[in-house]
């Protein structure tokens, strides 16, 4: 269920993961700010933080407890990056959102963050996966789901991401055209990451397939 730690390249792990959990800060720090309806999760943790009066970031770290526990009950092997995702990812959002504006009445430059976003979202998952330390909590849920059912990742995410978002859109969180945009390619961006990157989640498993 757990995986080992590799203490001599510990130091440079952790270092590349931060740069992926940095990524994944801009990167919904940048879709909350343009107002454009965020992505699946961003609705339901925004939605979560209004109505609880605490910080999207502080609502990342819950929701991603959830999906790791949800992971961990299909038999996704998590390790030290997994948890380091849960307890990183929200402070560097609530970071980024500090310098961040949010814009309104400016659609090319609001959708020029979404489209950055959307990139960014791909290339962070592929950067902290390519550690093989345990994907994040949510990327966890992901990758479970495709080697459960047997379906892509690209799938799989949107699969998880269509009930997320009803979730969070009953709970009044910000949906938009950006939601569907974001649900579209956000799929498609995580595999387009992992092959940049070359990296294969489940090397030992090669039914987890990645195209299509």
């Amino acid at each position: 269920m757990f995986k080992s730690i590799r203490w001599k390249t510990f130091p440079r792990d952790f270092f590349i993961a931060q740069a992926g959990f940095a990524l994944f800060g801009v990167a919904i720090a940048l879709i909350i700010q343009a107002n454009l309806g965020t992505g699946a999760w961003g609705v339901l943790t925004v939605a979560l933080a209004d109505l609880t009066s605490t910080t999207p970031g502080m609502m990342i770290i819950l929701s991603g407890l959830l999906a790791l526990i949800l992971a961990m009950l299909l038999g996704e092997k998590i390790g030290w990056g997994t948890v380091s995702n849960m307890l990183f990812v929200g402070p560097w959002v609530d970071f980024f959102l500090i310098f961040i504006p949010s814009v309104e009445s400016n659609l090319p430059l609001q959708v020029a963050m979404l489209l950055v976003s959307i990139a960014l979202v791909g290339l962070a998952s592929a950067v902290y996966i390519s550690v093989d330390a345990g994907a994040g909590p949510r990327d966890s849920l992901m990758l479970a789901v495709s080697r459960r059912l047997q379906w892509s990742v690209q799938r799989s995410r949107a699969a998880i991401e269509l009930v997320v978002v009803l979730v969070g859109w009953r709970l009044e969180g910000p949906v938009g055209v950006g939601t569907l945009v974001f649900a579209l390619l956000v799929g498609p961006a995580v595999q387009f990451g992992f092959k940049l990157l070359n990296v294969q989640p489940h090397k030992p498993l090669p039914d987890v397939e990645l195209g299509g």
